[in-house]
């Protein structure tokens, strides 16, 4: 069950992140640098940046990918995920690790094939640690696109569904959702509610997931242009009215 993977954070009001890459969420303990002599760290920073100004290599790029797999390797699994993620500075469930996973078109969460890999590299023109941690500005612009955070949102819900399934289940769909939407559409925290009260819907499925996106982007959060007689999924028709419901009730017991 890939609702295993999340994992709450005390910082965020109780909602939940996602860690798309299937590494398991430890605190890890700081590396003692103190036997580190400075030239050292001093050189690998000057490598780090003569390396960033290099043309792309394709078999500098190949030896990348296998400093985290086997030598003979063609998939980069888990544990090469946490110490690749390491390397470049980010958490496995801060989104721009999914849209990495888009820029590579990786099919399976927690997993890199050499193909994807190469190909995404290439596109990136990254083969090394520091030319993707100098990418990584540009992959979460990407964002703010709004036909390319559709094309990423609709990604992401191929790429945490099991493959022998055509829906979410019901725990990785509200973590995921918590991932794209949690920060940008002011009434996730309602629908995350929802959804942890609701008993009818075990998945979501790819209609409804796409809905949901649409939802946030058009209907204003005090739910004004909310038309019952639209086209909306039942989900969200139902979502509205246990809304308007919970809000109605909020009011009176703010009067009382």
């Amino acid at each position: 069950n890939l609702g295993a993977q999340i994992t709450q954070s005390g910082s965020s009001g109780g909602q939940f992140f996602y860690n798309p890459f299937n590494i398991m969420p430890s605190r890890r303990r700081k590396r003692d640098t103190s036997s580190e002599d400075l030239p050292t760290k001093k050189s690998r920073t000057y490598q780090q940046k003569k390396e960033v100004a290099t043309e792309f290599n394709k078999k500098r790029c190949l030896a990348w990918f296998h400093e985290y797999t086997g030598a003979s390797e063609e998939t980069l699994g888990p544990e090469g995920m946490e110490k690749f993620c390491e390397d470049i500075g980010v958490e496995p469930e801060n989104i721009v690790m999914l849209v990495l996973a888009y820029k590579l078109n990786a099919k399976n969460m927690g997993f890199f094939t050499v193909d994807e890999w190469m190909k995404g590299m290439t596109e990136l023109q990254c083969d090394t640690i520091g030319k993707l941690q100098n990418r990584l500005d540009y992959l979460r612009a990407l964002l703010n696109d709004p036909a390319l955070f559709k094309n990423i949102y609709r990604f992401a819900f191929d790429f945490a569904r099991e493959k022998d399934q055509r829906s979410l289940d019901l725990d990785t769909a509200k973590a995921m959702l918590s991932l794209v939407l949690g920060k940008d559409w002011p009434l996730f925290s309602y629908f995350h509610l929802f959804l942890e009260h609701q008993t009818k819907y075990k998945v979501i499925n790819k209609d409804q997931w796409c809905n949901i996106l649409e939802f946030s982007r058009v209907i204003q959060p005090d739910l004004d242009n909310y038309d019952e007689d639209g086209a909306w999924p039942v989900m969200l028709d139902e979502f509205v009215e246990w809304l308007k419901e919970k809000k109605s009730n909020e009011g009176r017991e703010m009067r009382s």
